[in-house]
């Protein structure tokens, strides 16, 4: 499998948006976002996504996204695998003020969220991500070079186990716009190893 933009489909078009190859500037549409239900209790289901489909069970997928721009509270941008809007997963870095952001990931099965965070500082404006799959279990991860990754977060998706779809977000859930950049995109092979400790029960 390799990345190829001119496999990328919208779910939904962003404000304006410029694709070439190795590289893809998303511009937000204010009140946008991905969430859905817990804790807040709405539903917000209108985010950009720009994805690829695949039914290989076995990959890692690496993209580096620079967010100089974000200026308002919850801009954000990353990686995302969009199955449908209640089943899904993201990994970004939010705005929150001038002093510190938060670097998480989001986690939607059947239409519940859940959110883990980090608190980083304000001034950080670039974050690679590396999204790796294995069968319908994935891993999120994030690095500042590109080179060493950092676990940020493995899930098991319920509706994860056939085709799916993957790629890049970005958004302003409030009264904001920003251009997202995205470079460096490939598709490798999966990097998030099998795991060679406890036997799963069933061997």
């Amino acid at each position: 499998m390799k990345f190829d933009v001119r496999d990328l489909k919208w779910t939904r078009e962003p404000l304006a948006c410029s694709i070439e190859e190795g590289r893809i500037e998303i511009t937000t549409t204010p009140h946008t976002d991905l969430w859905q239900r817990t804790y807040y209790h709405f539903r917000n289901d209108n985010a950009p996504v720009l994805q690829m489909e695949t039914d290989e069970k076995f990959f890692s997928f690496v993209v580096r996204t620079d967010f100089s721009e974000s200026h308002h509270r919850f801009d954000q941008c990353g990686i995302v695998m969009y199955l449908d809007s209640e089943n899904w997963l993201k990994g970004s870095v939010e705005y929150e003020n001038e002093s510190f952001q938060h670097l998480g990931s989001v986690v939607t099965n059947h239409g519940y969220s859940d959110w883990a965070t980090t608190a980083i500082p304000a001034d950080v404006k670039i974050m690679w991500y590396r999204l790796s799959r294995r069968e319908d279990d994935y891993c999120i991860e994030c690095s500042a070079d590109g080179k060493e990754f950092t676990q940020m977060r493995v899930c098991h998706m319920w509706e994860g186990a056939g085709t799916i779809r993957f790629g890049i977000y970005a958004c302003s859930p409030e009264d904001s716009s920003f251009t997202a950049v995205f470079t460096d995109m490939k598709i490798t092979e999966c990097m998030w190893k099998a795991h060679d400790g406890q036997q799963p029960d069933d061997v």
